[in-house]
């Protein structure tokens, strides 16, 4: 089954059609760059990294992970430029079978594999002289948030904190494939892991709330816009009752934020997260009615709300 390509597709970025050496000089000079790392395994990934401007010394470093079916160019970029404007060095991979690294577009046979490959990225980066010293922090959005939570069970010192956005520690009942389909899918996925028919809606309506912003992450020309592939969905099933099993072994001090009518994953999980976490330093936040794409997909107002609320968390574990 081929990929049906989008054919409004017509910004260079998220933002619009401004080059983006010229939008990142519009932003206050921030210092951005890409390129590729290729992982233990042999994996060839997309990288980004968003610094602070010259005059500005960076204040953290922000280890970043984006969700199933998006990237690192589009939507996702707002936030890390957020956050180097407000002084925090921050790198991104695109996570295989995403964006533009290798592999099968949306396929994930392995996420204990994927783990790996951000850890041993995020790692690299650490060992920059620029950065010595200061404190680190894992920052993931759905999927994105559960493997920073998977990250940090594997290497539990390593990071001083971690923002979770909508982590996907549960899939919620209402878009999780219902009783007898995980059956009949475990039994074909055996044999055909890549087939992409699970039948399940485009979560990417069911995340975005306003109807321009939409169209915006309609025009991503990286979005997998195909049905979940076999293989992906049993294991982010697998995955997410795993880690709903291991909240009380979660030790990091962390942020974690959801919306109250986030239907892609599910907010009581979150709550469940900051009740059994052994974390010592522990904040939530749920924000009434708005959904899945809180930095994204809200009003401009409540993106604010958010953006305020993680500055002001790192701002408490950063030094000016």
């Amino acid at each position: 089954m081929k990929e049906q390509e989008n054919p409004q597709i017509s910004n260079l970025h998220g933002w619009g059609d401004i080059p983006e050496e010229d939008y990142y000089k519009l932003l206050g000079g921030i210092k951005a760059s890409k390129s590729f790392y290729t992982s233990p395994r042999g994996l060839k990934l997309f990288t980004r990294s968003w610094l602070p401007s010259s005059s500005t010394p960076p204040r953290g470093l922000i280890c970043m992970v984006h969700g199933y079916g998006n990237d690192i160019s589009w939507t996702f970029q707002a936030t890390p430029i957020f956050l180097a404007q407000k002084g925090f060095t921050c790198f991104a991979l695109d996570l295989e079978g995403h964006g533009q690294s290798q592999g099968l577009r949306a396929f994930v046979p392995n996420v204990d594999s994927v783990v790996q490959d951000c850890l041993s990225f995020f790692n690299f980066v650490k060992q920059d002289p620029r950065f010595h010293g200061l404190p680190s922090f894992l920052y993931g959005e759905s999927m994105g948030g559960a493997i920073c939570l998977l990250i940090h069970l594997a290497n539990p010192k390593g990071f001083d904190g971690a923002i979770l956005v909508a982590p996907m520690c549960k899939i919620s009942d209402i878009v999780r494939p219902k009783w007898p389909i995980p059956e009949v899918l475990s039994f074909v996925a055996k044999f055909l892991p890549t087939l992409p028919i699970v039948p399940t809606a485009d979560l990417m309506y069911k995340s975005v709330k306003v109807d321009k912003k939409k169209i915006v992450a309609e025009k991503n020309p990286m979005r997998y816009r195909g049905k979940p592939r076999l293989g992906t969905v049993l294991e982010l099933l697998r995955v997410t009752d795993y880690l709903s099993q291991r909240l009380s072994e979660v030790s990091i001090s962390f942020i974690v934020l959801h919306g109250s009518a986030d239907v892609v994953t599910d907010p009581n999980v979150s709550r469940a997260l900051y009740e059994e976490a052994k974390s010592k330093d522990k904040t939530i936040k749920i924000y009434d009615g708005m959904m899945h794409s809180l930095l994204f997909g809200e009003t401009d107002e409540n993106v604010g709300i958010v953006r305020n609320d993680i500055l002001s968390w790192l701002n408490d574990r950063c030094s000016e």
